[in-house]
Formats: C-alpha cells, sequence, structure tokens
C-alpha cells in the first residue's frame, strides 16, 4: 500500500474539517485512519514509514494511512498541536480521535489499529 500524502485541502475533506468544525469532531471518512505527521529530516519518521506500509498492506480496505509533512502543511500541525514528529493522529469512524507520539514498533501500532480503529478484542 502506498501511503498518501495529503495537502491542508485533502485533509478537510478525507480526515477532519476544522474550519467548518472547530469545536466538534467530525471525522469526514468512510473508514479509520492514521495521519502520520512526518518531517522529512526526521530519522525516526524515515524509521515508521515501513512500518506504516506493512501495516496498510495487513488492513487494506479496512483503514487509510496518510501523510502530513509537517514543513510543508505547518497549518495542519499547529491545529494539532504537533510539536514533535512522528505524531500520529488515530481516527476511529465514531469516536474521537488519539494521538500517538514517536516511533512506535509495529507490534504496538497493530495493537492499537485491531483494538482502537477497528474496535477487535
Amino acid at each position: 500500500m502506498k501511503l498518501t500524502e495529503l495537502t491542508k485541502d485533502e485533509f478537510l475533506k478525507k480526515v477532519y474539517n476544522f474550519e467548518i468544525h472547530p469545536d466538534e469532531w467530525k471525522y469526514e471518512g468512510d473508514k479509520p485512519c492514521i495521519v502520520d505527521f512526518f518531517a522529512t529530516w526526521c530519522g525516526p519518521c524515515k524509521t515508521l514509514a515501513p512500518i506504516l506500509e506493512e501495516i496498510g498492506k495487513e488492513f487494506e480496505q479496512q483503514i487509510d494511512i496518510y501523510k502530513i509533512d509537517i514543513d510543508k502543511e505547518n497549518e495542519l500541525a499547529a491545529a494539532f498541536g504537533i510539536r514533535s514528529v512522528p505524531t500520529m493522529l488515530l481516527c476511529p469512524i465514531s469516536e474521537n480521535p488519539q494521538l500517538l507520539q514517536g516511533a512506535a514498533p509495529k507490534s504496538e501500532l497493530k495493537r492499537a489499529v485491531e483494538q482502537f480503529l477497528l474496535k477487535r478484542a
């Protein structure tokens, strides 16, 4: 699975339009997603990228994975208070999202997808 890098406009359409709903989380997607806030100069981000690609393959058709380059989309990073990278925004369909900071190991990410995003025991 190729990870999709989003612009602010794409993020507003596919994930969360904070311009229309500034005080209420309203997920725009049709399946859960992970949004990876990263920077091209970030070593841990480079370590995390292939892990996210593997997770994307394992859960293809069940979740989407998006990437946000904080240097290109600093308004998005600021909107979510991103101060360090990598930081992932885990977005289930009907609950508020959670932030996960740092380059989590694959086992931890897989558990988060199964338990939080897909609600599997």
